[in-house]
């Protein structure tokens, strides 16, 4: 293929078969822009001896991955998805990431589901494709964009499985670490505060700046639905 990503809503839709990595590599790099890449790698702390140093990227916009993902969803196999978080790129793992949202999204229960059981199957398969894969979300924003609607969804529906959510608290991995914490802007959403208070009583005295902001995120959204909950703690 040979076209921009304002081209490929018309060939995905058209596509008779699944949308490959391959794809949707091909369409992300045809917009590289090397202007926004410097700022990005800037903006990303991507020098030596920072967060996300040796992290490369293409120079797009998160809308312009989005319209991408947006029109290929649903028709990249798993397999698939899983080449494009091993990719070098940091915009080819965010594609990977939100197509994993989409598939968790589709698998979500309906009233009166019929197929119930096997959507929390495969909540149960993309949770753990997700945790196998979460070093792969090495920068904050492939954390904040993808682990709420993938692990927080999967919780919301399976409360008995926070505890993965303390296990990734205590990995050494600074992502998995923030996970931890993010993953329980949906459970907040819906009611379920406690996961959020004992993490934070995990990470409050960790090193990094970018855990100390996604406690404090997490505690005002906490704050947000019950302020008394938050003034006790």
């Amino acid at each position: 293929m040979n076209t921009s990503v304002t081209g490929y809503f018309v060939i995905f839709a058209n596509m008779d078969k699944s949308v490959t990595a391959e794809d949707i590599i091909e369409c992300l790099y045809s917009e590289r822009n090397d202007e926004q890449r410097k700022q990005l790698m800037r903006f990303f702390k991507t020098a030596i001896g920072s967060y996300g140093e040796g992290d490369e990227f293409l120079g797009l916009k998160v809308p312009q991955t989005r319209l991408v993902v947006n029109e290929s969803k649903l028709k990249v196999d798993i397999d698939e998805i899983e080449k494009l978080l091993h990719s070098r790129w940091h915009e080819v793992r965010l594609a990977g990431f939100l197509l994993l949202v989409e598939e968790m999204n589709s698998a979500k229960p309906k009233n009166k589901d019929k197929n119930s059981e096997a959507k929390a199957k495969r909540r149960e398969e993309l949770a753990q494709f997700y945790l196998q894969h979460a070093k792969q979300a090495n920068n904050w924003d492939l954390v904040d964009l993808s682990c709420p609607k993938i692990l927080g969804i999967y919780i919301k529906y399976a409360p008995e499985k926070t505890e993965m959510l303390y296990r990734l608290a205590e990995s050494d991995n600074l992502w998995e670490q923030r996970i931890a914490i993010v993953s329980n802007w949906m459970l907040i959403r819906n009611g379920i505060f406690q996961p959020t208070l004992d993490i934070s009583d995990k990470l409050l005295n960790h090193p990094h700046d970018l855990i100390h902001k996604a406690v404090g995120w997490m505690l005002r959204e906490l704050g947000k639905k019950d302020v008394n909950i938050l003034l006790d703690y």
